[in-house]
């Protein structure tokens, strides 16, 4: 259901002038009802009162657009207050002695206390772990059911308070300040409260407010213009121009409301809430709209290779054998050796050799097997007379001539091929001969490339971000489709980097997790923090990504970019709109007077009455046909700006000035059958 019948409340609350006021276009439309009103008061009639009730609803209309949006937030705002349990606290008065500790009340602790939670405890504030490891359920905050691992020294040490921890225990060091915990900045910003108007929206607002008073000048001086132009030429009827005062006020309301942009007026605050909702729905958590509307004029994309353009893990992609050797016994060798290597390039071996040659699970009684370790960097096993090893090309190499064999060339040349291409080169060897090498792939995850082109059409430069050498960074850059690559990077260099393109005249986004990350992020434009790194980037960015999920920075780049598209379709539809009312309305007031005027007359409405009832009902009615559009967003396709105005000024512009010439005369059938009204 669009509409909760509860959230009327609210709209009626926002009739209040102090509240109001901060919407220019709406504020100048409740003092034109107010002063209507008090006319129809001693004018009464059908069409003083069906002005007057059809003004207050606009208004209410456009409140309830503001109250909808709003009220999407009040269900997680709610699970977010569960959240935030008062609960007890251990704080440990010295650090290194972990065995005596203070019970205090959560709210109590400050920035620096040191306190010890163990399985089944609440975490009591936001904090790093500075000591222990253990599994915590976040649920409460990212809706996710599986536990996630925190420990201290890295870059999963951040944990928030009303999380629970499942099992050890850990010390965490309290970031917070009093009452300004990650679940109370979430729920202020998931309710709107702490919402304020992006750069580009107070622009708007600007420009509305300068329209609005031109109107208001120009409808000011219409009843003068006319009263002047009968005085030149006696004889004229009396118009609705020229009328009782009572009604000649009300029908000069009607006229600037219908006139002043109120469509994108009453929405714009609504657009903007609910972008930054489609935002929390995935998850992710924006400390302000600026953050939002500049991810959609982001002109270049920082992104890690490793889990994001990349799985993260390498996998075996080849075997390529040593001559003599067929793929099929380099294959059977390779999974045999790698069943003990519990490292996930060592279970991808065993699932490409079963996937691509066949090879499943034989009986292997008796077998010795050698586990993967750091230090010796190989696996194997000895079975039936078979000594197989598989690691490493130096570990391995090393391997062989120990046991007095001598590898040939063609290996040498194998493994630096694979290395040229950005490969990991495994060989695979037994007893004293090598038998060829497995190639291992930083696999670029399906789709990007794909996604890189949308960014390009869309004008995005993508840039990737890795700790490799350069030229294994420009095998995977080629692979992916980034327009460049930052090999070899530390934080100075991204920090750089970013600062070059700013000064581009670019907007950038980047993505991070650890404390070395803090200053690219908050150098960024748009920084994404992951959720579960360090206290030190979660505040340095502007938006939190509760899901940790690096690749998430496009979709934040296209919500962005939807929040835009949309502001500027709805606001073309605005203005467009109002065009078409000027035939509906100026005609029918002015046409006696001016007779000129009668040939704009093209919708031939029953009555001027008619004509200006229908014209106002019009304008409140498309404000509650509108709201599913501005919550939801205009669709988004990746495309040049250039194209996206075309497409706007020919759907929402042409749209717009279609839409009132049918609906106001739709109305008018309706409308002229009232007393007065024919």
């Amino acid at each position: 259901m669009l509409v909760d019948p509860r959230q009327l409340g609210p709209a009626l609350v926002k009739l209040n002038p102090l509240t109001l006021w901060r919407n220019p276009v709406m504020f100048i439309v409740e003092i034109g009802a107010l002063f209507a009103t008090g006319l129809a008061i001693v004018t009464p009639s059908f069409f003083a009162w069906g002005v007057v009730c059809w003004l207050w609803l606009t208004v209410i209309f456009a409140n309830l657009a503001e109250a909808v949006a709003e009220g999407r937030g009040k269900a997680q705002a709610a699970s977010l207050r569960a959240a935030r349990r008062e609960t007890a606290a251990r704080r440990l008065p010295d650090p290194a002695d972990q065995s005596r500790w203070e019970v205090v009340d959560a709210p109590a602790l400050r920035q620096g206390d040191v306190v010890l939670v163990e399985a089944g405890e609440i975490i009591p504030g936001d904090g790093d772990v500075i000591d222990g490891i253990a599994s915590v359920d976040e649920s409460v905050i990212t809706g996710e059911s599986a536990p996630v691992i925190r420990e201290s020294g890295g870059d999963r040490s951040a944990v928030t308070g009303g999380t629970k921890v499942l099992s050890d225990r850990i010390v965490v060091l309290i970031t917070q300040k009093p009452g300004a915990s990650f679940v109370d900045r979430m729920i202020a910003l998931v309710e709107g409260a702490n919402r304020q108007k992006t750069p580009n929206e107070i622009a708007l607002n600007i420009l509305l407010a300068a329209l609005t008073v031109i109107f208001l000048t120009a409808t000011a001086t219409m009843q003068p213009m006319a009263i002047y132009a009968v005085a030149q030429n006696p004889g004229h009827p009396v118009t609705l121009a020229l009328g009782p005062d009572g009604v000649t006020g009300i029908a000069l309301v009607a006229l600037l409301v219908c006139l002043i942009p109120t469509t994108i007026g009453a929405l714009l605050s609504a657009i903007g809430i609910a972008g930054m909702d489609r935002l929390i729905r995935r998850n992710v958590l924006a400390m302000s709209g600026r953050a939002v509307e500049a991810a959609g004029d982001v002109g270049t994309l920082l992104l890690d290779k490793t889990g994001t353009i990349t799985l993260g893990n390498r996998q075996a992609a080849d075997f390529l054998p040593v001559a003599g050797v067929t793929e099929q016994q380099l294959a059977e060798a390779a999974q045999l050796a790698s069943l003990a290597d519990q490292t996930p390039e060592g279970r991808s071996i065993v699932v490409y050799a079963k996937e691509r040659y066949g090879l499943r699970e034989r009986d292997l009684t008796g077998a010795s097997w050698v586990p993967f370790t750091a230090q010796t960097r190989m696996s194997g096993v000895d079975v039936d007379g078979r000594r197989i090893r598989k690691g490493a090309a130096a570990a391995t190499l090393r391997w062989v001539r120990d046991n007095g064999g001598h590898p040939t060339e063609q290996a040498g040349h194998l493994v630096d091929a694979i290395s040229s291409t950005g490969g990991t080169p495994l060989l695979v060897a037994e007893g004293d001969q090598v038998l060829g090498v497995i190639n291992l792939k930083d696999v670029v995850k399906k789709g990007m490339r794909e996604r890189f082109d949308e960014m390009r059409r869309m004008g995005i430069r993508t840039v990737m971000i890795t700790g490799d050498n350069p030229r294994t960074a420009k095998a995977i850059a080629n692979e992916a489709g980034v327009d460049d690559f930052l090999a070899e990077a530390t934080p100075e260099d991204k920090l750089a980097l970013i600062r070059r393109e700013q000064e581009g005249g670019r907007l950038v986004a980047m993505t991070g997790d650890g404390t070395n990350d803090a200053p690219a992020l908050a150098q960024a434009d748009v920084g994404v923090a992951m959720n579960t790194g360090t206290s030190a980037a979660k505040e340095a960015g502007n938006m939190v990504d509760l899901d940790s999920n690096p690749t998430k920075l496009i979709e934040i780049v296209e919500i962005g970019k939807q929040l835009l598209i949309t502001r500027g379709a709805l606001t073309t539809f605005s203005i467009a709109n109002d065009i078409a009312k000027y035939f509906a309305i100026i005609p029918a007031m002015f046409a006696a007077v001016y007779p000129g005027l009668d040939a704009l007359n093209i919708m031939r409405l029953a009555s001027p009455q008619s004509a200006i009832l229908s014209a106002v009902v019009f304008n409140a009615l498309i404000i509650i046909a509108l709201i599913p559009l501005a919550l939801r967003g205009v669709r988004h396709r990746p495309s040049g700006a250039a194209k996206l105005l075309s497409r706007n000024l020919y759907v929402y512009g042409l749209g717009g000035v279609v839409a009132p010439f049918i609906g106001i005369k739709i109305i008018d059938l309706f409308v002229h059958l009232f007393p007065g009204m024919g």
